[in-house]
């Protein structure tokens, strides 16, 4: 009998250095997701570690982080998505044709404290909850 499950939509957010944004809305999507999205998180320069004050901010919401590391962007990654997410990393997210982009304008975290990084956070869960359900209503 041929598999009639849906394949899973998948999902790769992408900003500079894959330290802050990109890192909590791909864990926010695969938590909030529960195994019904893949999820990929990249940087076009990646950092060497994830934002502390990131990874504390996401602790606060229950969430930890602390073992990711920043991953560069790679050809691959995006043409193995079906939707990229951009947050501030200009040209250089390679475009596909048949993808879904969305460039999602948020503040970057790098360098501020946790008080800075709470606001963006929070916006960050807001539109992951937003795109899980587009995702997974259709």
């Amino acid at each position: 009998m041929p598999d009639t499950t849906p394949a899973r939509p998948s999902v790769l957010f992408v900003c500079v250095h894959n330290a802050g944004r990109s890192q909590m809305a791909a864990a926010y999507l695969t938590h909030l997701g529960r195994d019904r999205v893949e999820v990929r998180s990249a940087g076009s320069a990646p950092a060497d570690t994830v934002n502390p004050a990131v990874v504390a901010a996401m602790a606060e919401d229950g969430i930890d982080i602390s073992a990711e590391i920043p991953k560069v962007l790679t050809t691959d990654a995006v043409r193995a998505s079906d939707v990229v997410i951009t947050m501030g990393c200009g040209d250089t997210c390679p475009v596909f044709p048949g993808k879904r982009y969305e460039d999602w304008t948020l503040d970057d975290p790098a360098g501020q404290g946790v008080d800075a990084v709470r606001p963006i956070r929070d916006e960050i869960r807001e539109r992951v909850e937003t795109l899980l359900t587009d995702l997974t209503s259709a």
